[in-house]
């Protein structure tokens, strides 16, 4: 067994050799000459996977199957993110089935019965964008495409 002077010397000793080895490997990887561009094209990358994640195409609003699933379809996301954690995420689906939603005050009044106050009022400053697309995509019979990359409807 090792006594205490010693284990604190190779604790010691083996902090510096991580530290160096960090040290080493982080200037290896500046010195690549194509490290800037990597940089770039992983920013570019993330934020079309975030748009594309984040835009949602509406139903056929007079198709009232198509409108009935895709709202429990976005309510079921907004509950199992909700219960990962992605607060964001989970009240842009909320969003989106309050858009399209027939009745949205009571539905309203059951999100802010079921909802944590905070992520309620996180949903409440959202609505203005939404009723905006909502109003927007009454007439139109084919999808648009919402989300929060979007403020108003764009042809998908």
């Amino acid at each position: 067994m090792l006594s205490g002077r010693t284990s604190v010397m190779v604790a010691g000793v083996c902090g510096v050799f991580f530290v160096a080895y960090c040290i080493y490997f982080d200037r290896k990887r500046r010195s690549d000459p194509r490290f800037k561009e990597k940089l770039r094209e992983r920013k570019c990358e993330s934020q079309q996977r975030k748009i594309s994640y984040g835009a949602t195409l509406l139903p056929n609003l007079n198709d009232e199957e198509a409108v009935q699933k895709f709202f429990l379809e976005e309510i079921q996301l907004a509950e199992e993110l909700l219960a990962q954690g992605e607060l964001d995420t989970a009240v842009d689906h909320l969003t989106n089935a309050v858009a399209v939603c027939g009745q949205p005050q009571q539905l309203l009044q059951v999100l802010q019965q079921t909802l944590p106050p905070p992520v309620f009022q996180i949903l409440l400053t959202r609505l203005p964008s939404i009723s905006q697309v909502r109003v927007t995509s009454q007439g139109v019979t084919e999808g648009y495409q919402i989300g929060p990359a979007y403020s108003e409807s764009t042809p998908a």
